[in-house]
């Protein structure tokens, strides 16, 4: 495939329906502003063009389409029950010890009391003790610079999903 080729999977996303396009959006990232700006862009000639859409959406994000976007998310530890993509996202839980688990969830609610929202990261790839390890660096930032690692990170999730569905057969 060339780079100025469109995959299959970024065709059909390209040709579904508004209604159709914005549920696919919206599983990828719950903002519903994100999403309207990726329709919006529709359709796109490369994977890049997505993924460069998706960021700049991401980018101009106001704190309540965080909040938002956020909302989508399950705790860390806790993937959503009968949700395969959060399941997949948090494999790195599936190993971890009952200890390692009450640990996390002491720190995601001392994170989430002090921020007011989950402690969110791109879960993708990471060991259960990599994302404690997280949560325990991060607590302690500003709520201004933990705002943007936030985002940083919801970019990154929403990345790997956009990547899901231009790669489908």
């Amino acid at each position: 495939m060339t780079p100025t080729s469109t995959s299959p999977g970024l065709a059909r996303f390209n040709a579904l329906e508004e209604h159709a396009a914005r549920a696919v959006l919206q599983e990828v990232c719950a903002s519903t502003t994100w999403a309207r700006r990726l329709l919006a862009a529709r359709p796109y000639a490369t994977a890049e063009d997505l993924y460069a859409a998706g960021d700049a959406a991401m980018a101009d994000l106001t704190a309540d389409d965080l909040a938002e976007a956020m909302a989508g998310h399950p705790p860390i530890g806790r993937p959503k029950p009968g949700d395969p993509t959060s399941a997949r996202e948090q494999r790195g839980m599936a190993g971890a010890s009952e200890e390692l688990r009450a640990e996390l969830l002491e720190l995601n609610l001392a994170y989430q009391e002090r921020f007011g929202h989950v402690f969110l990261i791109c879960a993708t790839g990471r060991t259960g003790e990599q994302m404690r390890d997280a949560v325990k660096e991060r607590i302690g930032n500003p709520p201004e610079r933990e705002r943007e690692i936030v985002r940083t990170e919801l970019g990154k999730i929403n990345r790997i999903r956009l990547a899901r569905i231009v790669e489908e057969d």
